[in-house]
């Protein structure tokens, strides 16, 4: 288990693992923020119907590209990564790298429009 890691600090593993991404897909992302909050909101799970005994590790809120028809005037997207559960989550600060990496991974496949059974055939689960 990891100790605390600062704000700062997590900031520099989100940009980390955005430079460590293939370019070609982060590259083409339009109007997304990325950003962390320490948990998810009672919303954020309420949302997703998610059990007391179910982490988050991220979440994209926003309007899928292949559903937007050519609409321009949309409010930016968002994914937020969730700081406390991905700390939870790592073993160490690579491993947190890494589970950062792959959080980040799996929100922009939901901005591409991909389902979770897609994005698992992609990453070869």
């Amino acid at each position: 288990m990891m100790n605390k890691v600062s704000d700062q600090d997590f900031q520099q593993l989100i940009n980390q693992a955005l430079a460590e991404l293939p370019g070609e897909h982060i590259n083409s992302i339009r109007n997304v923020a990325i950003l962390y909050q320490a948990e998810p909101t009672p919303q954020q799970r309420q949302k997703l119907a998610l059990r007391d005994d179910q982490t988050l590790l991220g979440l994209y809120e926003g309007v899928p590209l292949p559903a937007r028809q050519g609409q321009t005037k949309i409010y930016p997207d968002k994914i937020t990564l969730f700081k406390e559960p991905l700390i939870k989550a790592a073993a160490d600060l690579a491993d947190l790298q890494e589970q950062i990496k792959h959080t980040i991974w799996h929100e922009v496949a939901h901005y591409y429009g991909l389902d979770h059974g897609r994005i698992s055939s992609l990453e070869g689960h």
